[in-house]
């Protein structure tokens, strides 16, 4: 993909609007987002210009953040209008909010009564729910007519609307008063006899899902049974909607992308090329509570003045304590920060979980304080200082284990996502504790 940036960012600075159109004209909605994104700030606009308006609807669902605004921004509201009007109810509730007013209230004008009234009922959910996630176009069937007449209504509904839903595994089954039956899988439908009725070719035992239900476990379910599609009921048992596998796909890699830039203390969804005060502000935040930690594990350090200045080994070996306890803590964090977004670590194991960690770092402790202990005798010829340096690395081991545990379970307990804090607040304990455990221990023995 960059290579491909490269040759556009060449085509529009010689201003070959017409090679920038036939380089851009098999691309994906995603991968001319893609693109986008990989462009410094001059060349977006101009390579926005270029793309379809048909297609800048789907371009515009792909991105996030500032980039999303300033593509908006330079939109004229009819061909906004116009590239979204073929988008999803779910897929224009996404975007409604960085849309102008004038645009929305145009699209919402457009619609015809029951798709007005779909919409408002999209609008109900937050967008990391299933409410937000589902497909409100579901397609549904009555569960007393053949599967003859079922075919026939979908070969209307292609001819009507150009092709059929999207992902569409399987139909859902509901009575008069819309309420779910089961689902008829696609599968059963060209292979069943045509005089067959849905009720007879129906799977009723269904996986379904509540609207307000979290993303996050939308996503466990369709990856713990394996599924392409489920239904979203409410408390009465009323279909409201579908979710579909693509849109899972994106709550997970929307997971994983949070977790992996939250532990540099970057926001989702960055943008490379933004402006470079705004990202200067952002990250300077970060910044900021890193420099408190590294300040607070600095106090201790000069608690110890003295000691450092009589036996200089103690400065050379300090790095070796913060760096052993803080892998330790890491392992752990990750381990329990993960057993937490799975639902996997509550009141009833967390007490095993701990003292399993804590016997799993006097093991590993033992050992290689062992190891440190004797590198240290060779070293500085010391038998009391590699004493020193073994108990200290048991020390900090066993509390980057203890750390590792707690820490993100009391930052959940907070409502602080423990992606996002648990490696500052780690680092931090255990940089205090092992120093004060090694320069402690060595100003009470050698000093």
């Amino acid at each position: 993909m960059h290579e491909l940036a490269g040759i556009i960012k060449q085509a529009i600075e010689q201003e070959a609007n017409g090679d920038v159109t036939s380089l851009i004209e098999n691309l994906s909605p995603a991968e001319l987002a893609r693109v986008l994104e990989a462009l410094q700030s001059p060349l977006r606009l101009p390579l926005w210009a270029q793309v379809p308006t048909a297609q800048k609807g789907e371009v515009l669902l792909e991105l996030h953040g500032d980039l999303l605004t300033t593509l908006i921004e330079n939109t004229s509201e009819d061909e906004l209008v116009d590239s979204l009007s073929a988008i999803q109810m779910d897929e224009l509730a996404d975007l409604d909010e960085y849309l102008p007013i004038s645009v929305v209230n145009a699209m919402v004008a457009a619609m015809d009564v029951q798709r007005r009234q779909r919409y408002a009922a999209v609008k109900l959910y937050p967008d990391d729910t299933a409410g937000g996630l589902m497909d409100i176009d579901a397609t549904a069937v009555r569960a007393d007519v053949s599967l003859k007449a079922v075919l026939r209504y979908l070969r209307k509904l292609r001819q009507k609307e150009g092709e059929l839903p999207e992902h569409l595994d399987s139909l859902m089954a509901v009575d008069r008063n819309n309420k779910f039956l089961g689902m008829l899988p696609l599968s059963n439908l060209v292979s069943y006899d045509l005089q067959t009725t849905v009720g007879e070719a129906l799977v009723d035992c269904v996986t379904s899902i509540k609207p307000l239900t979290s993303a996050k476990e939308v996503a466990r379910v369709f990856e713990d049974q394996d599924l392409l599609s489920a239904p979203v009921l409410d408390d009465n048992g009323v279909l409201l909607g579908r979710i579909t596998v693509d849109d899972v796909i994106d709550v997970m890699r929307d997971q994983a992308e949070r977790n992996f830039l939250g532990r540099a203390g970057l926001e989702k969804h960055p943008d490379m090329f933004a402006p470079v005060l705004n990202s200067s502000l952002k990250r300077a935040v970060w910044l900021g509570i890193n420099l408190i930690t590294a300040f607070a594990a600095a106090w201790v350090i000069g608690l110890f003045e003295a000691s450092i200045e009589k036996v200089v080994a103690l400065a050379i070996l300090m790095p070796v304590v913060a760096s052993m306890g803080g892998v330790t803590g890491s392992q752990t964090l990750t381990l329990v920060t993960r057993g937490i977004a799975l639902e996997q670590i509550g009141s009833s194991n967390v007490w095993r979980l701990l003292s399993q960690e804590l016997v799993i770092g006097s093991i590993n402790g033992l050992f290689w304080g062992a190891v440190v202990a004797g590198i240290a005798i060779v070293w500085f010829g010391d038998w009391t200082l590699g004493l020193i340096f073994a108990m200290a690395l048991v020390v900090v081991i066993l509390t980057g284990a203890v750390s590792g545990t707690l820490i993100p379970l009391g930052l959940k307990h907070l409502g602080i996502d423990p992606a996002l804090a648990g490696g500052v607040v780690l680092t931090t304990a255990t940089d205090m504790v092992g120093f004060f455990a090694f320069l402690g221990l060595a100003t009470l023995v050698l000093i």
